[in-house]
């Protein structure tokens, strides 16, 4: 082992506390890469539940991230969205630029199997949204969208706003994001859909998905569904309890409520696909250059435990935050930029 073989991880010590760790790793085997890191991700949703110690000890195992270490509630490495370099490995992935479920860490060794290329006319930068449109595309699945339908999103994070974009795709449909944040109107206007407030919102919603993770947003989608429709349930409450209203109209209109959890390749397509080709159409459908609107914020990799700390305080408006490794930072890489 050398130097090279140093690596660095961010770790939740405790809740509410991050450290950077280092790492002494061992040379990757005949079925593995060493991948050097240029930028992950903060999925900021169930991170913040990591970071805060809110995952619920019944979910600890449904929580682990593929390349966890630790235990819940810490410490605890977690994360997974990751794009880097491969430095060490078979010559013909020498170089490659990869996407991997691997936790905030400037240097790793995985699998070769646990790697997706990301395609040339994915800025590299902005790859660090697949693990987020893997979850958008598992959730339509779950609940499919029928031409022509009126879509309506409640919540305009990472997860709802990649939702309506690709509705928005499906010929026919009317997409309505829905947010309190007003900020929220230029990124749904970037993306060609219409935005309301919750108290402005009209409409009949055929489906209506709900990624507020609040009780409020959940009865807002419940209030925006039409007869007999589908509400999609995308939050994740880790230990909060959550209230659901079920009464008013929730019976006389039958209405659906589903869950959907990207741990499992959705219904429709289970038979058929395997969670590799789910992420691989991920990155394969980020190459539009509108989505670069849905990274709000970058900061540098030795900052992580203050930005972790920033972030779940007070998150009001971010989306993705992206972080930058050193050799990316000391280019001065500029958002929405790639290596």
């Amino acid at each position: 082992m050398t130097d090279n073989n140093l690596a660095r991880a961010y770790w939740v010590q405790e809740p509410g506390k991050g450290q950077i760790v280092a790492t002494q790793l061992v040379d990757p085997g005949p079925d593995e890469v060493m991948v050097k890191a240029l930028f992950s991700g903060i999925s900021r949703g169930s991170e913040s539940l990591v970071f805060m110690g809110n995952v619920p000890p019944s979910e600890y195992q449904t929580m682990r991230a593929p390349f966890q270490e630790g235990n819940f509630p810490g410490p605890v490495k977690y994360g997974y969205a990751n794009v880097g370099r491969v430095e060490k490995g078979p010559s013909e992935l020498l170089g490659q630029i990869v996407f991997c479920l691997y936790p905030h860490q400037d240097r790793y060794v995985v699998p070769i199997q646990s790697v997706l290329s990301v395609p040339p006319n994915v800025p590299q930068a902005r790859a660090v949204l697949a693990a987020n449109m893997e979850t958008a595309i598992n959730g339509l699945w779950d609940a499919p969208v029928m031409i022509g339908a009126n879509i309506i999103v409640v919540g305009g994070g990472v997860i709802g706003c990649l939702v309506a974009f690709l509705a928005s795709q499906i010929p026919g449909t009317h997409v309505m994001l829905v947010d309190t944040d007003t900020c929220k109107a230029k990124i749904a206007n970037a993306l060609g859909i219409e935005f309301a407030e919750p108290g402005a919102a009209i409409g009949v919603g055929d489906l209506v998905i709900h990624a507020t993770g609040s009780s409020e947003g959940l009865k807002t989608a419940l209030g925006l569904a039409g007869a007999e429709a589908t509400v999609l349930e995308l939050s994740w409450f880790g230990n909060r309890e959550v209230s659901v209203p079920l009464g008013e109209a929730f019976h006389s209109k039958r209405l659906r409520l589903q869950s959907s959890q990207v741990g499992m390749v959705g219904v429709a397509q289970r038979t058929r696909w395997t969670s590799r080709r789910r992420l691989s159409l991920a990155l394969d459908l980020l190459s539009d250059d509108v989505l670069d609107n849905l990274i709000s914020g970058q900061s540098e990799f030795e900052t992580l435990p203050a930005t972790m700390q920033r972030l779940a305080a007070t998150a009001k408006g971010e989306l993705c935050h992206r972080i930058v490794y050193p050799d990316v930072a000391n280019n001065k890489l500029g958002l929405g930029e790639s290596a």
